[in-house]
């Protein structure tokens, strides 16, 4: 793996550069600022008022409305928090023209033919690219797959997400399908990354059942109404035998904990509950919890788990983007692989497409992970 080397003095810092300044790009800036060795020098963004935002968070940096422009700034690495849709085509593009390492917000695609178009240009890319799959570094969830061995042979996970409605974005991109790649690929896409690092297994049978039955119905752009779906659910077969479900709904904002995952082995259930940010930051803040039930002897073991106040506040990820940015910059001084590839991005993408699918046909999915084909059953 390529070391990145700094061309100016070590009082710089690393030097990175931002694609997209909305919603999701200022809570990276928010975190980018709180290392003293990583220095924003160039912000991207075609939307003038989201460049004038980006600004108030890192005044110094210089302010580019290209990605042209942007990728002839001396940059030691590149953050990617573009609409999902642009995701493909900017990232050739990056790849293209300049050999330093990426983090690039997830969904990686939103289409299966984009996976094909990429492998072969990140494979020959000389650094890396990781995938902003952030909820791998939520304390919680750290601490989660702390003590996953000690379930026993894990069977079973489920993950429910309860939560509040998608938020509004520029363009309101992500009220439509065919731009956010779909309610699985956009939202989910991080739970089915999630299925597979705690179950240690790929998929190979997806079924789903969902709909848009609450949110957006009343929203009219260019005369067309949204189509997202808002709740749903999602069963997976693993190849080692284990099951996982998703249970989703955006229509439930008013729950303690946005967030509960149950996984459960031969021995014991291993269960992680996670406030949302609305309950997070409040002065009555709620932690996020670790409850350990064996079976022998039965009764469950309860801990909390906190997040730094500094990490907490930075961002709407339980502190998740902050040492997301940790890790990340770590790899990109000592030249270490990612620890969330290309591989994990397009097959967390393959899973929700294959949910997509499932709702749309009404029938089960056969996922191949190593041919990246979906099949009907």
């Amino acid at each position: 793996m390529v070391k990145v080397e700094r061309k100016q003095s070590g009082s710089e810092g690393l030097r990175c550069g931002l694609l997209g300044a909305g919603m999701m790009g200022r809570e990276h800036l928010r975190n980018l600022v709180l290392f003293e060795d990583v220095k924003v020098v160039s912000i991207c963004d075609t939307n003038e008022a989201m460049r004038a935002r980006a600004q108030e968070l890192v005044p110094e940096a210089t302010l580019r409305a290209s990605l042209p422009a942007l990728l002839e700034d001396e940059l030691d690495a590149l953050v990617v928090a573009t609409p999902n849709y642009l995701h493909a085509e900017q990232l050739l593009a990056i790849l293209e023209a300049v050999s330093i390492p990426v983090l690039i917000e997830k969904p990686l695609v939103t289409r299966l033919e984009d996976v094909f178009r990429l492998r072969s240009a990140i494979q020959a890319h000389e650094a890396f690219v990781w995938v902003g799959m952030e909820y791998r570094f939520m304390p919680a969830l750290q601490a989660f797959a702390a003590q996953r061995d000690q379930v026993g042979s894990v069977k079973m996970l489920s993950i429910r997400e309860h939560r509040y409605p998608f938020l509004k974005k520029v363009d309101d991109w992500n009220r439509f399908n065919r731009f956010s790649g779909g309610t699985f690929v956009e939202k989910c896409c991080h739970f089915f990354d999630l299925m597979r690092l705690f179950l240690v297994a790929e998929p190979v049978k997806i079924y789903a059942t969902a709909a848009q039955d609450v949110n957006h119905l009343a929203e009219r752009y260019g005369g067309e109404q949204p189509d997202i779906w808002d709740n749903g659910y999602v069963v997976v077969d693993f190849d080692n035998g284990a099951r996982g479900i998703l249970d989703l709904c955006m229509f439930a904002e008013g729950v303690a904990f946005e967030q509960e995952l149950s996984l459960v082995g031969d021995q014991a259930r291993l269960d992680c509950r996670i406030p949302g940010p609305f309950h997070s930051k409040q002065a009555s803040a709620i932690e996020a919890e670790i409850i350990f039930s064996p079976r022998s002897p039965p009764g469950p073991i309860v801990e909390t788990v906190s997040v730094p106040e500094l990490a907490l506040n930075a961002g709407s990820h339980q502190g998740a983007t902050f040492f997301q940015h940790q890790a990340f910059w770590q790899a990109v001084r000592s030249g270490e692989p990612p620890l969330v590839d290309c591989d994990a991005g397009f097959k967390a993408v393959l899973m929700g497409l294959a949910a997509q699918a499932s709702v749309s046909s009404g029938r089960a999915i056969q996922v191949d992970t190593q041919a990246f084909e979906l099949t009907p059953i």
